[in-house]
């Protein structure tokens, strides 16, 4: 798994153009495979926090991946929760099950964290590009704009919580990113600074869910990837609204790539796993 785990994140570091491929030295190789074994060890209740704020909406990188791991864990006999805010947390209300956020203050959400926990006991906590708060307290996008005001905060989730906790993050400004604090200096953008246990690094978020997916399915022994279609996903998500979190458009693409170059990344790891599994 750690031979192949490198290789998975070889490919999901691909066509990057932020510093995730430098940023990723700063963490131990094989983080797909470790992110994928604590899923299957701790299966159960899943809360997955996504949503990044974006021009009054929501953007495409996050939630695509977010709603193919949530279909993967419920092949795999877990019990997934998506955790957002509006306007997203309406719109996957009517398909998923889910957990709403308010926009609160730290006290009123660090209330709101403790009895949803209490309430869900979770088995563990997942972040798929969800903002991080940063040193000062506030929440920033890849421009340095304050975006606090629309952001509510799910770091409470894996700070008030017991169980273990995975973040996907591609900038730097997304919780999870703690874990490389120091290694955010290189790169152009006011990091966070909430911690996990394990952090997946990719050009893209989504792509980092596919990477662990990939490893799940080498785990497994079952080609998972098959199980989902992001295309389907994203365009799902643009007909609620959803925009592409670069170029702030209403189109079927992730981080300004087109749809197809995601698929690409799909199709590299399924042949990946099955050369491997040969």
């Amino acid at each position: 798994m750690q031979t192949l785990s490198r290789k998975i994140e070889a490919i999901i570091l691909q066509h990057g153009e932020r510093g995730m491929d430098r940023l990723s030295r700063s963490l131990q190789p094989g983080y797909c495979g470790r992110a994928a074994r604590m899923l299957l060890d701790h299966r159960g209740t899943v809360i997955i926090g996504t949503g990044f704020p974006v021009s009054g909406s929501f953007e495409s990188d996050g939630p695509i991946g977010a709603i193919a791991l949530y279909r993967v864990l419920q092949q795999l006999g877990s019990r997934p929760v998506f955790a957002c805010a509006p306007p997203i947390s309406r719109i996957l209300a009517r398909d998923f099950t889910t957990h709403e956020l308010s926009f609160a203050d730290w006290n009123a959400s660090r209330d709101a964290a403790r009895r949803a926990l209490a309430e869900l006991r979770p088995r563990m906590i997942v972040s798929i590009e969800r903002p991080g708060v940063a040193s000062d307290g506030r929440y920033y996008n890849m421009h340095r704009r304050d975006i606090s005001a629309f952001t509510a905060k799910f770091d409470l989730f894996l700070t008030e919580s017991d169980c273990p906790s995975i973040a996907f993050g591609d900038g730097g400004n997304e919780i999870g990113m703690g874990n490389v604090y120091e290694a955010l200096s290189q790169i152009d953008i006011i990091p966070a600074v909430t911690r996990c246990d394990e952090l997946v690094i990719a050009a893209v978020s989504n792509w980092g869910v596919y990477g662990v997916i990939a490893a799940l399915s080498q785990l497994v022994g079952k080609d998972l990837l098959a199980c989902i279609d992001p295309r389907a996903i994203a365009e799902y998500l643009v007909a609620n609204g959803c925009v592409d979190g670069v170029t702030a458009r209403a189109e079927a693409s992730e981080d300004g790539f087109p749809i197809s170059v995601g698929l690409s990344i799909i199709e590299q790891l399924r042949r990946l796993v099955s050369e491997h599994r040969r």
